[in-house]
């Protein structure tokens, strides 16, 4: 017996990712399961992580840019005492060294010292790319990995429980913020090494685990995969919404650039994003504030209206 086919959804899935495949496993499952040729992400999850993975469907995927950029929150646990090549548990032991002469107020110190900005190395199984080849693929080919570094930021960071060489903590931090760094640079300034062995995205700004489906829910749907989907006048929560008149409409479509002071509800300073809206409320375009000669427009990034 075939499956059905499904219709193409536009918007947002929050999914809780499982343990254990990747990201684009995922991705695959409900593309093959529920039939949404046009799927993506906004950031990947290693497959040992669990918690919040932004799923974008259809007209969603122009979205990308703006979701994945935004600030991240992980709940983690780590292990003093050795360190791997892929800096977490699931990786081949380099070296072993003692921890038992720690003092725990040290360690909370030196995990409380992430807050703010670094230079973090990328760890050398990663996606990350080098000449167009991930991280990981030279790894495997036993190709040497050249060393990466980039600057992140912690924005909050706590202990929640400490029972060593076991420390639970929970961080926000930027985008692109690898967790298993923090815990290798951590073991690295320890003198005895550190992995990480738990990793839970609890909230992709502005998507957190409260909103998540779990996979095998999502699997499961079918035809009512689209109650579970974001649409696109909710895929940007934190935007601002505006409603054009229908010649306004018209002059997004052809490209024009619209002055701000034709929405006064919303006074929108230099920088400022939004998503414009038909009459009917259909998805038009994300704008950002740009000056163009002397005014102040809403210009567009990226259209969304259906051809």
């Amino acid at each position: 017996m075939s499956q059905p086919v499904l219709k193409q959804l536009d918007g947002v899935l929050v999914l809780h990712k499982p343990g254990g495949p990747t990201s684009t496993d995922c991705l695959n499952q409900i593309k093959r399961r529920l039939g949404q040729k046009k799927i993506g992400h906004a950031g990947t999850l290693d497959p040992m992580a669990t918690g919040v993975l932004v799923v974008l469907l259809g007209q969603g995927t122009k979205l990308a840019n703006y979701l994945s950029e935004d600030r991240k929150t992980y709940r983690g646990t780590l292990i003093l005492g050795r360190a791997t090549d892929t800096y977490d548990v699931e990786g081949k032991v380099l070296s072993e060294a003692p921890w038992e002469h720690l003092e725990p107020e040290s360690v909370k110190a030196e995990i409380l010292g992430w807050l703010g900005t670094m230079s973090q190395e990328v760890p050398p199984v990663s996606a990350a790319k080098h000449q167009g080849k991930p991280l990981y693929a030279l790894h495997r080919a036993g190709k040497e990995v050249p060393v990466k570094v980039k600057d992140v930021t912690i924005f909050d960071v706590q202990v929640l429980s400490m029972d060593l060489p076991s420390v639970s903590f929970r961080v926000t931090c930027s985008a692109g913020t690898y967790i298993r760094s923090l815990a290798h640079s951590l073991g690295m300034r320890l003198g005895c090494g550190a992995v990480l062995s738990e990793l839970e995205r609890e909230a992709s700004h502005p998507f957190t685990l409260a909103q998540a489906h779990n996979l095998e829910e999502v699997l499961a749907s079918e035809d009512r995969l689209c109650e579970l989907v974001l649409p696109m006048t909710q895929a940007l929560p934190h935007w601002p919404k505006l409603v054009l008149n229908n010649e306004q409409a018209q002059l997004v479509r052809n490209g024009a650039w619209l002055p701000v002071t034709l929405f006064p509800e919303y006074p929108a300073l230099e920088g400022d994003r939004a998503l414009l809206l038909s009459p009917s409320r259909e998805p038009l375009a994300l704008v950002e504030a740009q000056s163009k000669g002397q005014v102040l427009s809403w210009a567009i990034l990226r259209g969304l209206w259906q051809a």
